[in-house]
């Protein structure tokens, strides 16, 4: 009996150990919880400034707790490396969020976005991020419904994505 080959997931592998195997800078994406314990914050920052010292680009969102870590790790490597895309306007973020946010050279502000929940604006922000990354990290809960989907949408585009769950 001849057992028929997956083409389509022969061809994912390939594509995902080419993006591993990069030698080049690469886009990265870092995304998570907001609720993350300090010492995994500070986990997340040396992530985030380790990548940006390898040369990698950086994106995220603006929210605490994960991404305000990447922030702070890619700031201290390298400010141009970072990209910080907000689901809504910086207006509507917290005014100890705004004065972090102040030092990104990179941000981009979705007010058009004002209007909408939080969550709905955050998932278009995520999708966004993925678009424009080749790899994705996500820091999340095994209930951090926004964030997961992320995850499957950036995996349907055949980026590489790696999860670390909390719980």
């Amino acid at each position: 009996m001849t057992q028929a080959i997956n083409l389509p997931k022969i061809d994912e592998f390939l594509q995902e150990l080419a993006t591993i195997q990069q030698q080049s800078a690469k886009r990265i994406a870092i995304l998570g919880s907001r609720h993350v314990p300090l010492t995994h914050q500070h986990l997340i920052e040396l992530l985030g400034y380790a990548l940006a010292q390898a040369g990698n680009r950086v994106l995220t969102s603006g929210a605490m707790g994960t991404n305000f870590a990447v922030i702070r790790g890619v700031l201290r490597a390298d400010p141009n490396l970072l990209t910080v895309i907000l689901p809504q306007s910086l207006a509507r973020q917290p005014q100890d969020s705004r004065e972090q946010l102040e030092n990104v050279m990179h941000l981009i502000e979705h007010g058009e976005n004002d209007t909408l929940s939080l969550a709905e604006a955050s998932a278009l922000c995520n999708q966004e991020i993925v678009e424009k990354c080749q790899q994705l990290i996500c820091f999340a809960f095994h209930d951090s419904r926004t964030l997961l989907q992320t995850c499957r949408d950036a995996e349907e585009q055949r980026k590489v994505v790696t999860r670390f769950f909390f719980d």
